[in-house]
C-alpha cells in the first residue's frame, strides 16, 4: 500500500467517532467498491488495516480503497437499513449481492374499475397490487383456483367503465355463460358487490384464509335464519372451498400474530436465505433468496441483511421473528425468537428443509451444466480428508484373489479425474510366493508395478488405495516409501463383516488412523466404487485362470495343436475319449495329415504309457 495513501486513510480512520453507522470504502475512480455496518465505526473500519489480516479476500479489499466516507445513525437497525438501502443503490463490487430472480410469479390485482386478478411475473408500478412472488408455482395455482371458484371476478381484458356500462357499450361473454363471470360490465353485478368479492380475495392473497372462513359462516348463518336457503347454501359451497384450502396450508394454529421464520445455509460461494411468513397458522409465504459472497461474511451478518431486505420487499408487519441462531440486531417493536421446541421449532424446521433443498437443487444444476465442477469437488474433498498437497487425479488400488495359495492373482485398476481408465488396468499371477499369503503377494505386485513405472519413466499415481485394513496399506507405505523411495500417499478402504466399505484409512504423523467419511455422500460412493471395481477385477482375473485349468485337455499337451484345431476336433467328435479311438484316417479328414499324425502318435504314446 502506497505511503500516502496509507497516511490518508489512517488519518480518516482516527478521526472516526465510536457511534452505530455505515462506512462506504471507495477506489481510485471514485466508485463505491464495499458498504458496510457497525456498531462501533472506529472499531469496525480500523480492524481492516490490521496487520494480522490473514483473508485474501480482505487483503485484495484493502489494496483498493483510496477513500473512506461515514454516516452516523442513532441505532443499529437504522445502520442495518441504511445498509441494505446502500448496497441495492450502489450494488458494490465486494458486498454480498441479492442473485434476485425474475422469473418468480406474483399475484396482480389491478386499480381498474372492475379489478382483475390474474398471474404475472412482469412488475408493472402502478398498474395495480402485487402479491408475491411465490417461490412454488403449485401454491399459487391453488390459491387462485380457490379464487375463482369462490368469487366469479371478469377476466377480460377491456377497459370497462360506469359511462361504457350506462351507454350499452359491452356484452355478455362465453365466461358469463360458463358462469366464471357474472358480467358486471352489463350491469348484472353492482360494483359494490364486485368490489366486496376483490376485498375478500386481497384478504385470501394475504394468508387470512381463515378470517373469510368465518366472513362466510357469518354471512350462512344470518341468511338461514332469514329463510334463504338457496343463498345460504351457495355461501356453504364456497365456505366449504375456502376451508378445506385453510386446512390443506395450516401449520400451526393458537397464534392470532404474524410471524416471519428465517434460516440460512451457504457455501464457499453462496448464501441462501429462506423466508416464511406465516399468518394466523398457515405459510402465506415462502421464498428462498440466493446472495453471491465477495468477502469472508459471517451467516449472522448475512441473514441479519436477509431480514431487512424480505421484510422491505414483502412490506411485512409481524411484530415476531424466529431464526436458528442469535443475531446482534435489535429491531424497534420486534421480538427475535431462538426456538428449540414446539411449534416454533417446527416452523424453523421447515425453514432449514427448504433452504437446504434449495441449495442441493443448485448444486445439482450446477453440476449437469459443468460436469467437471462435480468431479474437482470430489476430488477436493478427498484432498482435504486425507491432507494431501495434490489433487489426486490419478489413483491405483490393489487387490490379491486365490483360493488357499492356489492360481494366486492380482489387480490393479486405475482411476483417472475420478473415472475408471481401463486401458491402464493391470493383471499380475503371483510368481514369488507359495501359499496363501495377502502380505508378501501384495508386496510383490506393487514393487512390480512402481519399480517397472520407474524404469519406463511412466505416470506415477498422486494416491495408491489399499483394497484392506492397516496390514495392506502398511505392506504397500513399506515397498513404496522404504524400498522404492517413491513419495506416493497411501490409503486404505476396509470392510465391515458384511463385506461393505466401512472406513476410509490414512496416515497421521506416522500413525493409522480412520477418517470420517458420510456413507450418504457422493465420496463415500467412489471410494466404494472403486473398492468393488478392484475386487471384481481379480477376481475376474481369477475365475479365468483357473477355469483354464479346470477345463484343460489331452490336447492341450500336444504341441502344434491350437485352439482352432482343438475346436475342430472336438466339434467332430465331440469329446477327446472319442479323438483318442478315431483311426488315422478318420483324423486326417478333419485337420490334415501331418496334424492328424502327430496327434494320433500323441494320444497313442499315453494309451501304451497308461
Amino acid at each position: 500500500m502506497p505511503a500516502d495513501r496509507l497516511t490518508h486513510l489512517k488519518t480518516i480512520v482516527s478521526a472516526l467517532p465510536e457511534s452505530p453507522g455505515c462506512y462506504q470504502y471507495f477506489d481510485q475512480s471514485g466508485t463505491i467498491i464495499y458498504v458496510g455496518k457497525a456498531k462501533n465505526l472506529k472499531r469496525r473500519v480500523s480492524s481492516y488495516f490490521l496487520k494480522t489480516q490473514t483473508s485474501r479476500k480482505t487483503q485484495i479489499l484493502v489494496s483498493k480503497i483510496c477513500d473512506i466516507n461515514y454516516v452516523v445513525v442513532p441505532s443499529d437497525e437504522d445502520a442495518l437499513l441504511l445498509e441494505n438501502n446502500l448496497i441495492k443503490r450502489y450494488k458494490p463490487r465486494y458486498n454480498i449481492l441479492l442473485k434476485d430472480d425474475k422469473t418468480y410469479p406474483s399475484v396482480c390485482v389491478t386499480n381498474e374499475h372492475f379489478p382483475r386478478v390474474f398471474k404475472t411475473r412482469k412488475i408493472i408500478p402502478g398498474a395495480g397490487t402485487y402479491y408475491g412472488p411465490f417461490s412454488h408455482a403449485g401454491t399459487l395455482n391453488n390459491m387462485l383456483e380457490l379464487i375463482n371458484r369462490i368469487y366469479p371476478l371478469r377476466r377480460c381484458r377491456q377497459a370497462v367503465t360506469t359511462e361504457g356500462i350506462e351507454a350499452g357499450k359491452y356484452k355478455t361473454c362465453l365466461e358469463y355463460h360458463i358462469k366464471n363471470c357474472k358480467a358486471p360490465c352489463v350491469g348484472l353485478q353492482s360494483r359494490d358487490d364486485y368490489m366486496e368479492s376483490v376485498a375478500e380475495v386481497r384478504e385470501i392473497l394475504k394468508g387470512n384464509t381463515r378470517g373469510v372462513c368465518a366472513k362466510l359462516m357469518q354471512q350462512m348463518q344470518q341468511l338461514a335464519a332469514e329463510m334463504r336457503f338457496e343463498e345460504a347454501q351457495e355461501l356453504k359451497r364456497k365456505y366449504d372451498l375456502a376451508l378445506e384450502f385453510c386446512e390443506k396450508s395450516e401449520v400451526i394454529a393458537g397464534y392470532d400474530h404474524d410471524i416471519d421464520v428465517f434460516s440460512i445455509a451457504d457455501d464457499e460461494h453462496s448464501a441462501f436465505i429462506n423466508y416464511l411468513h406465516v399468518t394466523h397458522g398457515c405459510i402465506n409465504q415462502a421464498f428462498t433468496f440466493e446472495y453471491a459472497k465477495r468477502m469472508d461474511e459471517e451467516p449472522a451478518d448475512m441473514l441479519a441483511l436477509g431480514i431487512v431486505e424480505m421484510r422491505e420487499r414483502y412490506k411485512s408487519q409481524s411484530r415476531e421473528i424466529i431464526v436458528p441462531f442469535p443475531i446482534e440486531v435489535e429491531l424497534e417493536g420486534i421480538t427475535i425468537t431462538v426456538p428449540q421446541r414446539g411449534d416454533k421449532r417446527h416452523l424453523l424446521d421447515l425453514s432449514l428443509a427448504n433452504v437446504r433443498q434449495y441449495k442441493f437443487d443448485k448444486a445439482k444444476q450446477a453440476e449437469k451444466l459443468n460436469p467437471e465442477q462435480r468431479t474437482t469437488n470430489l476430488l477436493r474433498e478427498l484432498q482435504q480428508k486425507l491432507k494431501l498437497q495434490h489433487l489426486p487425479l490419478h489413483i491405483e488400488c490393489f487387490d490379491n484373489s486365490n483360493i488357499q495359495g492356489s492360481d494366486a492373482v492380482a489387480g490393479c485398476v486405475v482411476f483417472k479425474k475420478a473415472k475408471p481408465s481401463k486401458a491402464d488396468y493391470r493383471k499380475y499371477n503371483i510368481k514369488t510366493v507359495v501359499g496363501p499369503d495377502d502380505y508378501a503377494s501384495m508386496a510383490e505386485v506393487v514393487y512390480r508395478r512402481y519399480r517397472r513405472l520407474m524404469d519406463e519413466g511412466g505416470e506415477m499415481p498422486s494416491l495408491v488405495i489399499a483394497d484392506g485394513g492397516k496390514g495392506q496399506m502398511e505392506v504397500i507405505r513399506h515397498v513404496v516409501h522404504d524400498q522404492l523411495g517413491l513419495s506416493i500417499p497411501v490409503a486404505g478402504l476396509a470392510k465391515d463383516g458384511h463385506h461393505r466399505t466401512s472406513e476410509l484409512l490414512t496416515y497421521v504423523d506416522g500413525e493409522i488412523m480412520t477418517v470420517g467419511v458420510d456413507i450418504k455422500s457422493a465420496l463415500f460412493q467412489f471410494l466404494t466404487r472403486i473398492q468393488d471395481e478392484v475386487h471384481r477385477y481379480a477376481i475376474q482375473f481369477h475365475r479365468d485362470r483357473r477355469s483354464k485349468h479346470q477345463v484343460a485337455s489331452e490336447l492341450d499337451s500336444i504341441r502344434g495343436v491350437g485352439d482352432v484345431t482343438k475346436k475342430a476336433l472336438l466339434k467332430h467328435f465331440k469329446s477327446v475319449k472319442r479323438i483318442r479311438e478315431a483311426s488315422l484316417e478318420q483324423l486326417e479328414a478333419v485337420v490334415g495329415k501331418a496334424k492328424a499324425a502327430t496327434i494320433h502318435a500323441a494320444l497313442n504314446q499315453e494309451n501304451q504309457e497308461a
